[in-house]
């Protein structure tokens, strides 16, 4: 019988390192949670690590675990109608986006549609954009003051298109600005659809919209219904969009997360939301998983068969004509931010009353920290997440981890709010009180986001032959040494891509900058949140659209080193 032997060396140091960050600053602020859930009370694991009296109090709270927290989501306080509204929003956002989307995605995939690259180009537009700040854009546009509502009234209307502070405003921004998420998912399972059945179907006689409702539709279902998932999850965790835009008469679970934590610091209420956030959120990302895991349609063939686009000159035209309207909204979306961050005054006419560049000016002379500390945190951020997630891509590719892999992708599962509120539980007192400093929330920001580096740096990781490494071991160097000096160098354009990535979503988060940032360190995107609030919008749109120009810049160079064919 063979006998494992423990080998202590630098990699194994490196690989216990990595469980603990993730032991500490995301199993145990989970674990936390789910205890205060329990309790009703704040909960300090560490502190009973140290202390015989916070041990000693810890034990007496825990003597009194009950499920009296959760009972109030079915007692009138507002829980249930909140998880119920979240629900049906999540459902109609992840519905209306399959239906919009289904026409683009084939279009791209199966048509000779023009212009493949200026939509694909149309399509980051949402994707670069804060959820709040599409919301204020939407705001300008449908508002009682906003210019589509004065064409609206020239025209002989009445009043408001609809009102834009409402469920229904809260949808069409979710779908107007998530459904590139559902998009490129959808135009692959169009392309891996074995076509054989396809011609087929014509052979026999089918028409061809006979063909695509009947054929070329079910064999893209898996990865249509993957994305429908997926569009459910993005939209029950957002937060941007429902605190700018939902009102005072509509609870939803994620606004109401952070009004019992940051608004009454009722511990046990946000504890409960933030559990029930995370077990919503994990189900249909492992459901999505299981989807996409266990249903691929096709058939076995020996001889592959050359893809033939459709060319019929109507359905061209009006797929072209859809796909251009749908990218249009988003597009006129941050048109409006723009127009306002240079206006002197907007809302009595349908264009601002003159144009200024004082905004600008007024961002970089009193707001130039904001920058900065955007820069800095994204940057600790970035080093963080290139670090720690190329040696888990190391550990899971090369040494088959399954442990790391596994701890690594819980992020994405978790809510910005969720983790949050968890880290502020368990870091609120001591002896890790790090509530309040930038450390925590560049830590945060590494822990949501890193999934993102570790998909790109395990996809260079799996592309480099393993004799490389070996050949370095032949010749003297450890493992460790092999890894960093020969290994390293290979990942750069997988771990520059995936930094930039990184950098990006960190300039444009929402959620656990305003849980989390120190005034001290605010970032842009607190700021602009901080200006729409004290109805400074100009200011705010001016800081906005930096924003959205800093993440265009960084993502096509992202883009350029992937060389990502998206169409």
């Amino acid at each position: 019988m063979k006998q494992r032997h423990f080998t202590f060396n630098g990699f194994t140091v490196l690989k216990w390192l990595i469980y603990l960050f993730f032991l500490v600053f995301l199993l145990v602020p989970l674990f936390s949670i789910l205890l205060v859930s329990l309790t009703g009370e704040p909960v300090n694991l560490f502190g009973s690590l140290t202390s015989q009296k916070i041990l000693s109090s810890t034990l007496k709270k825990l003597s009194h675990l009950s499920l009296d927290a959760y009972s109030s989501l079915f007692e009138g306080t507002g829980y249930f109608a909140a998880l119920v509204n979240s629900l049906k929003l999540s459902t109609g956002v992840a519905l209306l986006v399959t239906v919009l989307v289904l026409p683009i995605a084939y279009a791209f995939a199966r048509t000779t549609m023009p212009w493949k690259p200026f939509f694909a180009a149309l399509c980051t537009i949402p994707l670069v954009v804060p959820t709040f700040i599409s919301s204020y854009a939407f705001t300008l546009m449908f508002g009682k003051t906003g210019w589509v509502n004065h064409i609206y009234r020239l025209l002989g209307g009445e009043g408001v298109l609809f009102d834009v502070q409402s469920m229904l405003g809260i949808v069409l921004v979710q779908v107007f600005f998530f459904f590139p998420y559902a998009l490129w998912p959808m135009v692959a399972a169009f392309k891996i659809s074995d076509l054989t059945l396809e011609e087929a179907s014509q052979n026999l006689g089918a028409q061809g919209w006979y063909t695509f409702l009947r054929v070329t539709l079910p064999l893209a279902v898996p990865g249509i219904v993957s994305s429908m998932l997926l569009i459910f999850t993005v939209s029950f965790s957002d937060f941007g969009t429902p605190i700018i835009l939902a009102p005072k008469d509509l609870n939803l679970i994620v606004v109401e997360a952070y009004r019992e934590i940051a608004g009454f610091y009722n511990w046990a209420g946000s504890a409960v939301l933030t559990v029930i956030m995370l077990l919503v959120a994990a189900f249909f990302f492992w459901l999505q998983r299981l989807v996409v895991k266990g249903k691929e349609y096709g058939t076995i063939s020996g001889k592959p068969t050359r893809q033939k686009l459709n060319d019929h000159k109507g359905v061209v035209a009006v797929l072209t004509i859809y796909t251009f309207l749908v990218m249009l909204v988003p597009l006129l979306a941050v048109g409006s931010v723009f127009l306002s961050s240079l206006a002197t005054t907007w809302g009595h006419h349908a264009l601002p009353d003159g144009y200024t560049l004082k905004h600008y000016l007024t961002i970089f002379s009193t707001s130039h920290k904001n920058i900065v500390n955007s820069l800095v945190l994204a940057a600790g951020a970035l080093v963080l997440s290139v670090v720690i997630a190329t040696f888990v891509s190391y550990f899971v590719v090369r040494r088959g981890s399954g442990g790391l892999d596994f701890v690594s992708s819980i992020p994405l599962i978790v809510p910005g709010i969720s983790l949050g509120i968890a880290l502020i539980q368990t870091f609120n007192t001591a002896p890790l009180k790090l509530t309040g400093t930038a450390l925590l929330l560049i830590v945060a920001y590494t822990i949501r986001r890193m999934p993102y580096m570790i998909r790109s740096t395990m996809s260079s990781m799996m592309a480099i032959r393993k004799d490389i490494e070996e050949a370095a071991v032949n010749l003297g160097a450890s493992n460790l040494l092999a890894a960093v000096t020969v290994i390293g160098p290979l990942m750069l354009p997988g771990i520059a891509a995936g930094a930039i990535l990184v950098f990006v979503t960190v300039i444009k988060e929402t959620s656990i900058s305003l849980l989390l940032a120190p005034t001290d360190w605010a970032p842009m995107s607190l700021a602009v949140f901080q200006n729409l609030l004290r109805g400074e919008y100009y200011t705010a749109s001016a800081m906005a659209i930096l924003i959205i120009a800093i993440v265009i810049a960084l993502q096509s160079l992202a883009k350029k080193l992937t060389k990502d064919q998206l169409y």
